[in-house]
Formats: structure tokens, C-alpha cells, sequence
């Protein structure tokens, strides 16, 4: 398949493709800040970092476990 043909089909599907590429984006940070938050050592206090990155996660799985099968059946 060429690149045209590549770009042809995710221009036939923009939310898909949104979705798609934000997920593969949000799995890429979520991995660069877990090694970030493990290279700097021990929290210390309430660790809010760690907590951001915990939130984040929890956010992106129930995006995709529970409000995409939502919209699909209401298409």
C-alpha cells in the first residue's frame, strides 16, 4: 500500500484516525512519565505526580472501556 493510499483512508475516517493517534499519544506519554516518575526516586509527601499519572491512565481506560462502546450503540 502506498502513502496515498494510507492518507486516503484515514482522510475517509478523521474521528477514527483522531482516536487512534491520541491513544498511541497518551500510551507514549503515560510510558515517558512512568520512567520519568521511577528515575527520580521515592515520592515523598503526597506525590501528586504520581497521582497526575495514575489519573491520566484511569481517564484513558474508561474513555475506551466505557464511553466508546456508548457512542457505538448509539450509532
Amino acid at each position: 500500500m502506498t502513502i496515498a493510499g494510507i492518507v486516503a483512508q484515514l482522510r475517509a475516517h478523521p474521528v477514527a484516525t483522531v482516536l487512534e493517534l491520541g491513544s498511541v499519544l497518551v500510551c507514549c506519554l503515560l510510558f515517558a512519565g512512568t520512567f520519568v516518575l521511577l528515575s527520580s526516586g521515592v515520592p515523598t509527601g503526597r506525590g501528586d505526580p504520581w497521582l497526575a499519572l495514575i489519573g491520566v491512565g484511569v481517564a484513558f481506560v474508561l474513555f475506551w472501556t466505557v464511553l466508546v462502546p456508548l457512542y457505538e450503540r448509539t450509532l
